[in-house]
């Protein structure tokens, strides 16, 4: 109850076995234990915890200032309330290669199915914005492989590289990128901001491991359906800010309702109900073991 009935190496050997089922993943992202919850609900399957989101919870901006404390703690707690499982972004790995063999240990204990490492510069930005600098594909080459001597502790967490060479370098040099990951050992390839879908087709047709498309709002690629993915081949897809952005928009618009009417009345029908939270965290279940626990009598 307190916890899903998989553990955490089921839930990586599962996702290792969904992975081969030749259908697209669909991992939205969750920011919260409780979203996780909603997420499993819903039939996905699996959670996206997003580098960018953990860092505007925090209140920063998505250049690079979260620590592995954080992000492997808040990955925990994201992904413990759920059977699914759930993939990380560890940005640039916390460091240098040996941080990275640390990184990747850390969550493995935390419990997550997989993370990815970018080979952005520091401070790194957000991946549709413009400024970013990739570091020597030697340097990303080096840290792949530790992240590697990592999975020592459950050979099923995988290890994803991002690359996000395509503004900078352009779709051939990325490729040529991505199979230097892969020789590396990157298990699956996350390529950033492609721009359209003769872009993804190129990159699939390349490329031979699983691919991980990011569907996210107000980017630089065109949001395509999950029925197109299928299509051109790719393996899993993100819609990491998609659940921090409704909740954020959701909650200002209230707020401002409350400044200027005074009573959150009029906007009732766009909260979830007492009820409905209630099922979602398994109220009536918690109770019942209370009382079952507590259902002796003194003498």
């Amino acid at each position: 109850m307190l916890f899903p009935a998989e553990s955490p190496a089921t839930k990586r050997q599962m996702f290792r076995q969904a992975l081969k089922s030749g259908r697209l993943l669909q991992f939205p992202g969750s920011w919260s234990p409780i979203v996780s919850m909603a997420i499993e609900r819903q039939g996905f399957d699996g959670v996206y915890i997003s580098g960018s989101v953990l860092s505007n919870d925090l209140g920063y901006p998505d250049i690079g200032l979260t620590t592995l404390t954080e992000v492997a703690q808040r990955g925990r707690q994201i992904a413990r309330t759920t059977k699914l499982p759930a993939i990380i972004d560890a940005d640039t790995g916390f460091g240098e290669p040996m941080n990275v063999t640390r990184t990747v240990q850390e969550l493995i204990e935390m419990g997550l199915s997989g993370c990815h490492l970018e080979d952005q510069e520091n401070p790194k930005r957000c991946g549709h914005l413009d400024g970013k600098a990739v570091v020597p594909v030697e340097q990303m080459v080096r840290k792949i492989a530790a992240a590697c001597r990592g999975k020592a502790l459950d050979s099923n967490f995988l290890i994803i590289a991002r690359t996000d060479a395509r503004a900078m370098e352009g779709l051939d040099k990325t490729i040529e990128r991505a199979k230097a990951y892969i020789d590396a050992g990157a298990e699956m390839i996350f390529t950033e901001a492609l721009q359209d879908e003769k872009e993804f087709e190129k990159f699939r047709a390349a490329v031979s491991v699983p691919l991980l498309a990011n569907m996210t709002e107000f980017g630089k690629s065109k949001l395509l359906s999950t029925e197109t993915l299928q299509d051109l081949g790719y393996n899993m897809v993100i819609y990491p800010v998609t659940t921090f952005r409704l909740a954020m928009k959701a909650t200002e618009e209230g707020l401002k309702a409350i400044k200027a009417q005074g009573t959150q009345e009029g906007i009732l029908d766009r909260m979830q109900h007492r009820k409905e939270l209630y099922e979602l965290t398994r109220y009536e279940e918690y109770n019942s073991f209370d009382q079952n626990i507590f259902n002796f009598k003194l003498k």
